[in-house]
């Protein structure tokens, strides 16, 4: 037992280490619920989840493996197997779930919508000015608080939006700011998602959404009828925590009655899901490089779909 817990100790260890030796990952801009992250193609495998390979993939490959103070490091299998004869088959009792990007995508591009709907207001910038003047905006530190989105992010989100197309107009930040709230403007990134929700579920594993989002998640995820998938919801805005900071998977974590030990993350952007997961103690997989749909997490957790 000693050796073994040694062996999971190192190989955390170099997990960790590996995470950092792997590439440079594009994040762009978050989505949160009004605008969209700003991303290649969140639901193919190009643009930035092309970029690199994720630990799990190192340590999984054919390499041989390294050694730390004279152990060898466990694999990827040997390791799912161990986490196995801990939870019965299953190699985590908890999957937490990022939503913009993983979850849900925007279905049109923010500066088409933003271009769309401001015309009657009087917006003239081209899509492609709008995009540029909102990653600018949006890269500007946050000075009337340290979050971003506190309660329903209109602050916020009237600064991008007027930052964006030049156009402070109350009815035209109304409408493209209710337009987020609607089941138009998105849509699942994996088809599968209910099923394998539903699966993972029948088999006794926890689910929670972890989301960097204001108060208009919940509306969202009730419009597109995926509410009821999940144990609890974990939105920034309520937890007055944002991705990476641990405080937001932990509450995750408590809300559902598990420990982050028996967790994992999944999630599409390396600092904030990633390295925030882990840094509160719960297991992350990379969306788009570890894993690519929810069928194969349910695969890696054990559970047939």
């Amino acid at each position: 037992m000693a050796l073994m817990a040694c062996r999971t100790k190192v190989s955390r260890v170099l997990n960790s280490s590996l995470i950092e030796k792997t590439g440079f990952l594009r994040t762009g801009t978050s989505v949160n619920g009004f605008s969209g992250r700003i991303m290649d193609d969140p639901c193919r495998r190009i643009g930035p989840f092309s970029c690199y390979s994720s630990s799990a993939a190192a340590v999984a490959s054919n390499e041989p493996r390294l050694g730390l103070g004279g152990f060898e490091v466990l694999g990827l299998k040997d390791y799912y197997e161990y986490r196995k004869s801990l939870y019965g088959e299953i190699t985590h009792k908890a999957l937490l779930v990022d939503v913009a990007g993983t979850l849900l995508v925007p279905s049109q591009p923010m500066a088409e919508i933003y271009r769309k709907i401001g015309e009657k207001y009087g917006v003239e910038y081209s899509e492609t000015e709008i995009l540029n003047r909102y990653r600018r905006a949006y890269s500007q530190p946050w000075g009337k608080s340290r979050l971003r989105y506190v309660n329903d992010g209109r602050p916020f989100w009237q600064y991008i939006v007027s930052s964006s197309t030049g156009c402070s107009d109350s009815q035209y930040f109304e409408e493209l700011y209710h337009y987020y709230t609607t089941e138009e403007a998105w849509h699942l990134c994996d088809p599968d998602a209910e099923r394998v929700f539903m699966s993972l579920r029948k088999a006794g594993v926890k689910l929670a959404v972890v989301s960097n989002f204001d108060t208009r998640l919940r509306p969202v995820l009730q419009a597109l009828n995926c509410d009821g998938w999940f144990d609890a919801v974990a939105v920034s805005a309520e937890v007055e925590a944002e991705k990476p900071n641990p405080t937001i998977f932990l509450k995750a974590c408590e809300l559902l009655g598990v420990t982050p030990e028996e967790t994992v993350h999944v999630g599409d952007d390396r600092r904030n899901d990633i390295w925030g997961a882990r840094d509160a103690g719960c297991d992350a997989w990379l969306w788009g490089s570890d894993v690519h749909s929810f069928k194969e997490v349910a695969q890696r957790i054990g559970v047939h779909v």
